[in-house]
Parts: C-alpha cells; sequence; structure tokens
C-alpha cells in the first residue's frame, strides 16, 4: 500500500520552488538515503515524507502547493505534516530580514529524513552551527616563513634572511589569523616600493605592522524562530513540543478520516435539506 502510495506521487522535479530564500531547508548531519527510511510511519505520512524528502532545497511546501502535487487534499496533507513534525522529521520557521529598508518575516521548513528529538532541533535553529577553523599558529608560522623568504624572489629589495625571516614570522602569520591570503600579503609589502630600500627588515616589518587588516568579524550563523507546524504562531516562552503548541497538540486532536468523511457528509445533506426547502418555499 505505502510502496504504491509513493509510486502514484508525481516525480519532485516538477515540483514547483518557492520565491528565493523561502521554502524547504534540508537539515544537517542526516543519515543516508535508504529504502525504509519511513516505514515507521504510517502510510500517508511515510509517503508524503518520501516526497518531501527527494525536493530540492527551496521548494515550495506550503500546504496548498503540495496539494497539488500529491493525492490527498489539504486536510489531509496539514494533519499529515503535523504527524510528522511530532515524530522528529519537520520543523516550520522563520527569521527576520530587512528588504528595500522594511523589516518582513521569511518562512523555511526544515526537513529531516532522519528523526531528531526537540533538543536536536533547538541546537540546530538555535544557530549553533560549526564555523571554518583558522589555521593552527603553528601552521599559519610555517606558511608565513615561506611568503617572506620568497619575497626577495619576487623583488631584490626585500631580500631577507634566515634569521629576518624568522623574527618577523609572527607579525606575518598575524594577517593569516585575521582571514589573510598569501596574495594579500605579498601585495600590501610590495606594492609601491621606493626605489631604493635601505634595511629590507625594517622596511618589511613597517609595512606588515601599518597593513595589518583588521580581526575578523565574529561570523553571525543565522538564528530561527520555531513556529508551530500547525498554526504558526510562535512559541515564546512556552516550549514547542514536537514542533506544536499546546493547543494544536492536545486541544484540537485530528479526528480520523471515516470520521471526516461522516462530519462531511453531514454537513452536504444538511445543505442539501436547505435547498430544497427554500426552493419549496419559493415556488
Amino acid at each position: 500500500m505505502a510502496t504504491a502510495q509513493l509510486s502514484a506521487a508525481p516525480r519532485p522535479h516538477a515540483h514547483p520552488m518557492a520565491n528565493p530564500g523561502y521554502g524547504k531547508r534540508s537539515a544537517p548531519d542526516q543519515e543516508p538515503r535508504t529504502g525504509r527510511d519511513f516505514a515507521h510511519l504510517p502510510v500517508r505520512e511515510a509517503s508524503i515524507a518520501g516526497y518531501l524528502d527527494r525536493l530540492d532545497d527551496e521548494s515550495d511546501l506550503s500546504i496548498k502547493t503540495l496539494a497539488k502535487h500529491l493525492p490527498y487534499g489539504q486536510c489531509a496533507i496539514g494533519t499529515a505534516l503535523n504527524n510528522l513534525s511530532a515524530a522528529g522529521h519537520l520543523r516550520r520557521v522563520r527569521r527576520p530580514v530587512i528588504v528595500d529598508g522594511c523589516p518582513r518575516w521569511v518562512w523555511h521548513t526544515f526537513f529531516s529524513r532522519t528523526a531528531r528529538n526537540d533538543a536536536w532541533w533547538d541546537t540546530v535553529l538555535a544557530g549553533e552551527a560549526p564555523v571554518t577553523q583558522p589555521p593552527s599558529p603553528e601552521a599559519a608560522r610555517s606558511v608565513a616563513y615561506g611568503v617572506l623568504a620568497r619575497l626577495g624572489r619576487i623583488d631584490p629589495r626585500l631580500t631577507l634572511s634566515a634569521g629576518e625571516c624568522g623574527a618577523l614570522e609572527e607579525h606575518a602569520a598575524e594577517w593569516f589569523a585575521r582571514g589573510a591570503g598569501e596574495a594579500q600579503l605579498v601585495q600590501a609589502v610590495t606594492a609601491g616600493l621606493p626605489e631604493r630600500v635601505a634595511h629590507a627588515y625594517g622596511f618589511v616589518r613597517a609595512r606588515l605592522l601599518a597593513k595589518l587588516p583588521p580581526p575578523e568579524p565574529q561570523p553571525r550563523t543565522p538564528r530561527y524562530e520555531v513556529v508551530c507546524t500547525a498554526c504558526g504562531e510562535p512559541g515564546g516562552d512556552r516550549a514547542l513540543s514536537g514542533g506544536l503548541c499546546g493547543g494544536c497538540w492536545g486541544g484540537r486532536p485530528a479526528l480520523p478520516p471515516d470520521q471526516v468523511q461522516a462530519h462531511v457528509g453531514r454537513l452536504r445533506a444538511a445543505l442539501r435539506t436547505r435547498a430544497r426547502t427554500e426552493k419549496g418555499a419559493g415556488a
């Protein structure tokens, strides 16, 4: 049954993309894809999860769009997304941005093939992502020494002895610690040389100190505000369990499909009865 549901779904490459900056985001550190990634889920949820998993990042994951590309109605998809959130596969988030000087919210849906608990989601979405580490001091000094030693081959006026390279090594290494590259350092030292350099060591030292770039700013990782998967309201001071607020988790339980169909049937019958009554009164 689950296999039939999945095979009946359209190919993900036909799915539309969201506006730039919106839509799906793949969660990090997922396990490799297998044939039983969603075997623990009900048939409908497994079918929808398999479809979402194959979509590209920034795909449109709105309920209305998913209903156009999957064999389920909007109510069924909304309930399934809530269940996927509770199972740890999905979180809806928002983040503030400035567009043309005006603040606005950007919405994303993070999806993880691997089910995660609330603590994992809270850590990842709080922006605690790994950052690229600068080279170790030892490695930076080694590279710095090599650059200083090559200055004499670039321009004989800047020839340094081995001892002078060692004495300037720490100053040059500071450039790399601040994010500069070798080409940037060489350009700063060799650009606009005077016709005669009386003392190469003093000249290079003065330029390394005078043109030292500012420290790199601390990387700003994006911070997301998790919102309720069902109603879209932020959790605020209240914790969201499984990505759902208290009202949507326990206060508004979803009806089973047979009860939904029975309720819709009663509404339709009531509307038909009312229409006949109004027609008879008009006659």
